[in-house]
């Protein structure tokens, strides 16, 4: 791959990425470094970005999503997530605190406090082990005007007080020398300095949001004085006005009247998920894939006011459904109407809010899918030619993709289907199989040729790349989806065939083909269209109307060519001004415990025995947006769920609310008292302000998985600002001290209350329960990006009651032991000896980081606390990030 870096002199991120491209060895002809903006119209988060990477048309602005993209084309494997982290405490806490130091001259008491928690952290030669990593690099070039010697930085603190860093610098500054010379040498290291000093914090590349408090794993954050400290004058008195707002001023919430269709001088928004395919029971990767993190984003639009269309339904054509017909001796009809009324409850289940969940074996899928079939036909992109098939002579049919199954011929997994291999990932043609055999009866099809009907993919090459670029660029999209579409357009496009001989799909219309029926991937994605048809007769307001209507389209990483390349082939190839993909959010796969999911072997969760379980649907929503995999695999575990529950849900958010609420009934009759708010109450709601807008930012951009941290980060200032004024004393002393705990838990009131609306994409029905305890008026549900103050002083709340329930340990491990099928129990049993309780492993946990933080612990008492703890996790069964990685490398024969 070929890349070309657009820098300005004396840019730190350009330092960044020169060292990461020495450390990776990247060819000097795949590099080419261009001093300057590129000629002519480039789109850009902002005019003056510093530094742009154009990687074979993938447009990258910012420096660590830059360093992410080298490194994984390069490396050719995925950032681990602990590297990951380290990126965004860089990105958010790190570098302004570096700035704000050169700014004036000195190391700040800010950024030495971030410099002894980073020092703290060396437990092996590197950051994240014992093999340099991207985070290494990263951290190494942000701190590189803290440690050069001619830096008027090098010269504060105490080289005792991280005296491992400055090892891991100099260590770094020696093998890396090449790269810092050839950066330095441009300017110098003055001009880096200058540069450093009249830093923008507003631009790209550096910490434009700073309320995104992210903190590795396992590294404790910083006090909450520290942040209170930022807090401005200026802030302070925003907040005021906002707290004062009358809710007259406030928007009234979106009513949803069918048909929604766009209208005029809104923001309007046409959401997909991929269609789940009607022949099996969606599991948990499933659903988190694609329709609960489109709920999420489409509920969230709500309470922005954007005019929201969320579509979703069952794929019911194509070979998987008549397979499956064989096998449970129905007719495909049947297995159709019996599956979709199945997805149907797991959705609802799962409060999953479509406005419309159809189907695609409809009237109007066949009507819409022909006329675009027959636009391209009279385009000229419709070709014909011969095809070699495999063909089942005891059966007397084509073996259309999945009626075959055998040895992948890229990986030599035995057990690949037609279509893809589900081990490797690749597309698969069925007559490459090694040891081919018939689905249906075991036996060796032969090959024979049939004819078939191709889409000149070839033709509409330059379309696709074109729109894509600018779809890439003016829109939202994850970096997978990304490197697909790139790759795919990369390797050149080839006439793809759009049909198979099936009985079961949407037939052919064209003379000589009627005993045929489109293949799958050219008829399914037309289904977010007939769906829609199915929901509105005018449904080509929204798939018709490009200038009004932004399409954001949700699913798991192995759909996107389909939904990147393909389907928009057919939409620009028919010619008829269709709504293209805007913005897209593919996921990373999501595991089970060690493993995969697997209905034939029974392991995992599946959709339709989740309410099994008694844990209620909104844990599961939780816990699954929680781990999302939005840049790497994740894997559900149950301990990992009963940790999350007990510590996040149960004891910081539903702390927070139920305490709040039950000291307002105890102690003023649940009603609202006047408020007078003090330096410390509107410190709290600034504080509460960025966490807000931080929330806004992430779902604007697609980030689902940061909303929850921002969502339990206001739970935890809530339950610090009651701890530090202790309101149970106040309201037993004088009139004035009552006065104040009254403005304090009013105060807490009304954090419950927008905490409430944060929750409602993520937890729906606990958010309804909060709001039903507050009695909280109906026009609350609003997102606004400023703190208001709905519950207003005599309003009365209901009755409050605990949010959430503890789950025992023992419960997580029955589960573990119901749902792992027929794989090894030997770490269950292993498991069900431990002689530990999940409430000591938080105690534990919590003296950790305790000790961490306090500054003066010693480094003997911190590792032995340490020690116990990952004892603890061991007895539980935990894995440990550190014990995972051993195992890879193992695996690796490392």
């Amino acid at each position: 791959m070929s890349y070309k870096l657009y820098y300005n002199y004396g840019d730190l991120d350009y330092l960044k990425v020169c060292l990461l491209v020495e450390w990776l060895k990247v060819p000097t002809s795949s590099f080419t470094l261009v001093h300057g903006k590129p000629q002519g119209p480039v789109p850009s988060l902002k005019d003056n970005s510093s530094l742009i990477l154009d990687a074979e048309g993938l447009i990258l602005y910012s420096a660590n999503e830059i360093c992410r993209c080298l490194y994984e084309c390069q490396a050719g494997v995925k950032q681990e997530s602990e590297s990951f982290d380290w990126l965004q405490w860089e990105f958010s806490r790190l570098k302004p605190a570096v700035h704000d130091s050169l700014k004036k001259g000195a190391i700040t008491d800010s950024l030495k406090a971030l410099l002894i928690l980073l020092d703290s952290q060396f437990k092996h030669k590197y950051i994240t082990g014992v093999n340099c990593s991207l985070a290494d690099v990263v951290l190494f070039s942000t701190l590189y005007p803290v440690f050069i010697d001619q830096s008027p930085l090098s010269k504060g603190g105490s080289s005792s007080d991280y005296k491992h860093l400055i090892g891991w610098f100099t260590k770094l500054l020696d093998n890396s020398d090449n790269a810092v010379q050839q950066a330095t040498n441009k300017r110098g290291i003055q001009g880096f300095l200058e540069y450093y000093k009249t830093f923008d914090t507003a631009t790209p590349g550096s910490s434009n949001v700073k309320s995104i408090l992210v903190v590795p794993h396992g590294v404790p954050e910083l006090s909450g004085e520290d942040e209170r400290s930022k807090v401005t004058t200026e802030e302070m008195e925003m907040c005021k006005q906002s707290w004062t707002t009358s809710l007259d001023d406030i928007p009234q919430p979106i009513e949803r009247i069918h048909p929604i269709l766009p209208a005029a001088g809104k923001k309007n928004i046409l959401i997909t998920s991929a269609l789940p395919y009607v022949n099996n029971v969606p599991h948990l990767g499933n659903i988190i894939g694609c329709v609960l993190s489109a709920d999420v984003f489409s509920r969230y639009c709500r309470l922005r006011g954007y005019n929201v269309l969320y579509i979703c339904g069952t794929d019911e054509y194509g070979t998987a459904t008549e397979t499956k017909a064989i096998e449970e001796g129905l007719t495909p009809q049947q297995i159709c109407d019996k599956y979709h009324a199945l997805h149907k409850n797991i959705y609802d289940w799962f409060n999953i809010d479509f406005d419309y969940f159809g189907r695609t074996t409809t009237p109007q899928q066949t009507e819409i899918a022909q006329d675009i079939f027959w636009k391209l036909h009279h385009y000229g992109y419709i070709s014909t030619d011969k095809v070699e098939q495999l063909k089942c002579e005891s059966c007397d049919r084509f073996l259309a993709d999945r009626f075959v199954e055998g040895g992948c011929p890229h990986c030599q997994y035995d057990d690949a289907r037609g279509d893809q291999c589900d081990k490797c990932g690749k597309l698969i043609n069925a007559v490459d199989l090694k040891n081919p055999r018939c689905k249906l009866c075991s036996s060796e099809p032969k090959v024979n040729s049939s004819d078939h009907i191709f889409l000149d993919l070839t033709n509409l090459q330059q379309g696709v790349t074109d729109w894509s670029k600018k779809s890439y660029t003016e829109g939202i999209w994850s970096h997978n989806a990304k490197l697909i579409t790139t790759s795919w357009l990369r390797d050149g496009l080839k006439p793809r065939c759009i049909t198979r001989d099936l009985h079961w799909g949407t037939p052919v219309p064209l003379d000589g083909y009627k005993d045929k029926v489109f293949y799958v991937w050219f008829d399914a994605p037309i289904g977010y269209l007939s769906i829609t048809a199915c929901y509105t007769k005018e449904w080509e307001k929204w798939w018709k109307n490009p200038d009004q209507v932004q399409l954001y389209q949700f699913m798991a990483k192995d759909n996107v060519p389909f939904h990147t390349v393909v389907f928009p082939c057919s939409l620009i190839g028919a010619n008829d001004n269709y709504v293209l993909l805007n913005n897209i959010s593919a996921t990373e796969y999501l595991n089970y415990e060690d493993g995969k999911f697997s209905k034939s072997r029974g392991v995992g969760v599946f959709g339709n025995n989740a309410n099994e379980t008694d844990i209620p649907a909104d844990i599961y929503r939780f816990y699954l947006l929680y781990i999302r995999p939005e840049s790497q695999d994740s894997a559900f575990s149950w301990a990992d769920l009963v940790m999350k529950n007990n510590s996040e849900l149960l004891n910081n958010l539903g702390n927070f609310i139920n305490r709040s609420l039950m000291f307002l009934k105890s102690n003023f009759d649940s009603i609202i008292p006047q408020m007078d708010l003090s330096v410390d109450d509107l410190t709290l709601i600034a504080l509460v302000t960025r966490e807000i807008k931080a929330y806004i930012s992430s779902l604007e951009s697609l980030r689902i998985r940061d909303g929850i941290r921002y969502i339990l980060n206001i739970s935890r200032l809530g339950n610090a600002h009651i701890q530090a004024n202790q309101p149970w004393k106040l309201v037993k002393g004088s009139p004035a001290e009552k006065s104040r705990a009254g403005s304090l838990i009013g105060l807490c009131a009304n954090i419950t209350c927008y905490l409430s609306i944060m929750l409602q994409p993520y937890m729906p029905a606990v958010s309804d329960e909060i709001q039903r305890q507050l009695q909280a008026p109906k026009r609350c549900n609003v997102l606004l990006d400023h703190f208001v103050q709905f519950l207003v002083p005599g309003h009365k709340i209901g009755k409050p009651t605990p949010l959430f329930n503890k789950i025992e340990a023992d419960m997580a491990q029955q589960l573990k032991e119901r749902f792992q099928g027929k794989q090894v129990k030997s770490s269950s049993a292993a498991a069900a000896t431990a002689t530990v309780s999940e409430e000591q492993l938080t105690k534990q946990a919590e003296l950790v980081r305790n000790l961490k933080s306090s500054g003066t612990a010693s480094k003997e008492e911190i590792e032995a606390a340490v020690q116990k703890l990952l004892k603890i996790k061991q007895e539980l069964g935990i894995t440990t990030s550190s014990t995972s990685k051993s195992k890879k490398n193992k695996k690796k024969g490392k």
